[in-house]
């Protein structure tokens, strides 16, 4: 839908749209904002979707940003743009407070010419977005299982973080109870995976999952020049760089690529993606950046093991295969930390869960979704989920969000009507049988508890790093993130054990050639970008300790 006072401009926006999407989507545009607000709720009462909102910058019946804003309550997952002139000095100011309190997802200038490229290619990546999040089109897995189940939904976020085309069907739905009757399977066990080839598994491991996609022998042996260990932006930034530069390098994620970082909804404040991307499309990108630069990838298997033989590394994996490589870098990430609380530990996954709040967000439509945590992970999944949920209500231990929360996301949160926020918050135990029913919550500032009724809790605090595997050559902190560079050395004294003259390198460990790059390293930034910018610079290092190698013969 494009609503626009100006006879002529909306006369070229519909040309625009009809031309380039009238064949898939309905195209509807509107001279008056009141007027299309009416359609809007004529569309809603006809069970119809939205996908995108365009409305210009300076109606005057109602301004475009207020006719957006009401539009979202109407349509909370459509897509919604700003439509200003090219030459507008003045739209600078109302974009960037409607961009900063959420208000729209972005803006877009007014096609003059035809075909305008540049106003599609926005327009084309706000339905893809739109499009993925539905999850429209052709389904290459069917699941058939309990909604609140913990393999359900481990499945679910699985193939959604691997952009995997999936459909979902509760055992007891009509479709549900079709399928299994097609594919023989009325009692399971559940959860029943349906592939594209017409292969059926039930309650499949993670590595089942993965060989049926990429084969159990899904990379050439023999010695690899580089061995990552983690695909989060750290990995896959070392992948890329890695291997475009000429290093036979094979990477290897116990679980989803992307790390906790392609869980995000929505990252707005990296670099280069002013209308932000999500966490899982970033780390999609970049892992078919390194796929084409000839990185190797052996997915949802974990390393167990890592030994020296002479120069060369052993890396072992869970299903006993052993990598030899003559550099490794750690790059296993860290994932949020559990509650430790036995009642809500017990129904992870049935409306308690870590992370999978994209996957889940649509199961929470008008219900009481909390949210642990007071970190960019925490504000993002609120934003998110505000949209499907009927209260969002964010649990912060501090006294405040702005000081472990980026301010964008702080201003957003406060602009948000269903998105409330507890300061001086911790959960202290839950109820529910087979899902999640209550929360008992302790206000530390009042020192008082009381009982929550609640629908889900997504748990997004703190970070446990990945390294409890690593022998005990790998030096490590109280907490098990590895040290590296000069934070090996005391009073000027190389770490114990270690064989060479010359001291660690910036991001070496305290084995010489095994390097750790982003959150599984002491002192690293927990930031996207930070994580980008180790993964290529340790290539470089890499490079170094090669060339030192084989001077040395």
């Amino acid at each position: 839908m494009a609503v626009d006072e100006q006879t002529d401009a909306l006369k070229t926006v519909r040309h625009e749209l009809d031309k380039r999407y009238g064949a898939d989507y309905e195209v509807i545009c509107e001279r008056s904002p009141r007027m299309a607000l009416r359609r809007l709720q004529e569309l809603k009462a006809e069970g119809r979707s939205v996908a995108v909102l365009l409305a210009d910058l300076w109606m005057l019946e109602i301004s475009g940003i207020a006719f957006l804003d009401e539009a979202q309550r109407l349509y909370p997952t459509a897509k919604r743009a700003l439509l200003i002139n090219w030459n507008d000095r003045l739209a600078g100011e109302p974009l960037l407070h409607a961009m900063t309190q959420g208000l729209i997802d972005c803006y877009a200038t007014k096609p003059v010419n035809a075909p305008d490229e540049q106003f599609h290619r926005l327009l084309t990546e706000l339905l893809d977005d739109w499009t993925r999040q539905h999850q429209r089109g052709i389904e290459f897995v069917r699941i058939v299982g309990e909604r609140w189940s913990a393999q359900s939904h481990e499945l679910r976020d699985l193939l959604n973080r691997y952009g995997i085309p999936f459909g979902f069907y509760e055992t007891d739905s009509e479709d549900g109870q079709s399928l299994l009757r097609r594919v023989g399977k009325p009692d399971g066990p559940f959860p029943v995976v349906i592939l594209f080839d017409g292969r059926v598994m039930t309650d499949p491991s993670h590595q089942e999952v993965a060989d049926a996609f990429q084969g159990p022998e899904s990379f050439v042996g023999g010695t690899f020049d580089l061995t990552i260990i983690g695909a989060g932006p750290a990995g896959l930034s070392a992948a890329v760089y890695g291997a475009s530069e000429g290093l036979r390098t094979l990477v290897i994620e116990r679980e989803a690529i992307g790390g906790q970082a392609g869980a995000s909804s929505l990252i707005r404040n990296y670099l280069g993606f002013p209308i932000g991307i999500s966490g899982n499309e970033l780390a999609n990108r970049a892992y078919r950046q390194a796929w084409l630069f000839g990185a190797q990838f052996y997915l949802l298997r974990h390393a167990a093991g890592l030994f020296s033989n002479g120069r060369k590394h052993v890396v072992v994996l869970s299903d006993g295969i052993e990598i030899v490589s003559r550099a490794v870098i750690l790059a296993m990430g860290a994932s949020y930390r559990h509650l430790g609380i036995p009642a809500l530990e017990a129904l992870t996954g049935a409306g308690v869960f870590y992370g999978g709040v994209v996957t889940e967000a649509q199961a929470m439509k008008n219900r009481r979704v909390f949210i642990a945590g007071a970190g960019n992970s925490a504000g993002q999944a609120a934003v998110h989920l505000s949209k499907y949920a009927g209260q969002v209500t964010i649990l912060a231990r501090g006294s405040s969000l702005s000081a472990s929360m980026s301010d964008y996301l702080v201003k957003e949160i406060e602009a948000c009507k269903d998105i409330e926020v507890r300061l001086n918050t911790r959960i202290v135990d839950g109820q529910g049988t087979r899902s999640l029913e209550a929360l008992v919550l302790h206000d530390s500032a009042a020192d008082t508890t009381e009982t929550v009724e609640a629908d889900a809790l997504f748990v997004l605090i703190g970070a446990q790093p990945h390294t409890d595997w690593l022998p005990p050559g790998i030096i490590r902190n109280k907490q098990g993130f590895i040290l590296t560079g000069h934070d090996l050395i005391r009073d000027g004294q190389m770490p114990e054990g270690w064989p060479l003259v010359r001291p660690p390198l910036l991001l070496e460990t305290s084995v010489p050639g095994v390097f750790a790059v982003g959150d599984v390293r002491h002192r690293s930034v927990k930031r996207v970008a930070s994580a980008v910018g180790e993964g290529s610079i340790v290539i470089q290092l890499v490079h170094e300790y090669l060339d030192t190698i084989a001077q040395r013969g």
